[in-house]
């Protein structure tokens, strides 16, 4: 058994508070466990107990920040975990979190490919879009699904190359620029070709 002989509130964070047994900084805790538990100065307590209390206690605090990181926008469940990661929480933390979020639907890979693909096909091809929602850590079976949902590239790389060319000489160099630039937007060579081929149709 160990004795609980301090219990102070935390400078940055007056929900949480400090814990000390006998004499040494065991923990934090929230507020709202101290008084669940009814910790208090002079108790003793085995430390199995206290760690149970402080792991359940680390959980809702994790899951708080984590709601409070989506009210900003939506999250991949990647970058959720990254988050948490760099706040200090422990797997079996983050692991109890995610399971949490993704019962009530805040987190969701292909509901987060799809919005995000749809927005970003405006000025982007389906090859980089995938390559960007790989390096936010969607999976390839969201990304597959997202991806095919597309519609409209060709008429996108045509207005790019269009707005691209907007006072330009039509001169060889420059369409090969062109054609480069539309290849940097992640569309693939044949949508290229075929903007390219319009451009020309219309001239």
């Amino acid at each position: 058994m160990a004795k609980i002989t301090s219990m102070r509130p935390q400078a940055k964070d007056k929900t949480r508070c400090n814990l000390y047994l006998d004499g040494v900084f065991y923990c934090g805790l929230t507020l709202e466990s101290v008084v669940k538990f009814r910790l208090k100065e002079g108790m003793e307590i085995e430390r199995e107990a206290l760690d149970s209390i402080q792991l359940e206690s680390e959980k809702q605090t994790a899951f708080d920040k984590a709601l409070d990181h989506l009210s900003h926008s939506m999250k991949t469940e990647a970058s959720l975990r990254t988050y948490l990661k760099k706040k200090g929480y422990v797997e079996v933390v983050i692991d109890s979190v995610m399971e949490k979020l993704s019962s009530y639907g805040f987190v969701d890979d292909s509901e987060y490919a799809k919005r995000y693909a749809s927005s970003a096909s405006k000025g982007k091809g389906k090859r980089l879009i995938a390559l960007e929602l790989r390096q936010k850590g969607v999976g390839e079976e969201e990304i597959g699904e997202a991806i095919s949902s597309l519609t409209g590239e060709a008429e996108t790389a045509k207005a790019l190359l269009e707005k691209y060319m907007r006072g330009k000489e039509r001169s060889r160099e420059t369409l090969s620029k062109a054609f480069q630039y539309l290849l940097r937007r992640g569309f693939d060579y044949e949508t290229a070709k075929e903007a390219l081929g319009d451009i020309d149709e219309d001239d």
